[in-house]
């Protein structure tokens, strides 16, 4: 592979919340101030976060931004900010809406999905995403649009995602993960094979 990865085969959503936990408690530990991170939209990483929002971090000092969102209102259904806030509420945690206009902070760990497009955030494949893009967030359209969430997204670009001190990856069914691989090996040219080709950090996948 081109990219060195670290897979962990145990991807229960307990066993991932365990791992972030020790995570995020070493980057409170490691520095003073804010440690902000970024997490993916989907079904997958609510449970987890719920788990985690249980556990004995201080959540005072972590800022939370989705890597990309729908541009719907927060209180909408689609919404990945609205459903982050709901999740962590009480935490004392502070989540951010991801805007076409933000400027996201550097981040200590970039959490991502991957669909079985090879799309990440919502970089997906006719958006042609650019390793050298100067912008931090773009306002884009992908096509098709998914039927289950049919608006435009604004995301996070290459560069941004790729600034992030760590990557970590949750990748669910054989077909995603063939996906995943191929990309890892450069054997395509999907925004998740460009994305993993330019990483230089660390990179973990629950697989």
């Amino acid at each position: 592979m081109l990219t060195e990865i670290a897979f962990q085969h145990d991807c229960s959503d307990a066993r991932i919340a365990d791992w972030l936990e020790q995570r995020l408690t070493h980057e409170l530990d490691r520095r003073e101030g804010t440690v902000a991170i970024t997490v993916p939209g989907g079904s997958t990483p609510f449970p987890i976060l719920a788990d985690l929002a249980t556990r004995d971090i201080d959540w005072t000092r972590l800022e939370i931004w989705p890597g990309d969102d729908r541009c719907v209102p927060a209180d909408h259904d689609a919404s990945n900010y609205g459903r982050l806030a709901r999740t962590l509420e009480g935490t004392g945690a502070k989540v951010v809406p991801l805007e076409e206009d933000a400027q996201p902070p550097h981040f200590a760990l970039a959490w991502l999905g991957m669909g079985g497009d090879g799309h990440i955030a919502s970089l997906f494949p006719n958006t042609d995403p650019r390793l050298d893009d100067p912008a931090q967030v773009r306002r884009l359209t992908p096509d098709p649009l998914p039927p289950e969430a049919p608006f435009d997204r604004v995301t996070m670009t290459l560069p941004k995602l790729l600034s992030a001190e760590a990557l970590m990856f949750v990748i669910r069914g054989a077909d995603k993960l063939a996906v995943f691989e191929a990309a890892a090996k450069g054997e395509n040219e999907l925004p998740i094979a460009r994305l993993l080709g330019a990483a230089r950090g660390e990179v973990t996948c629950f697989a």
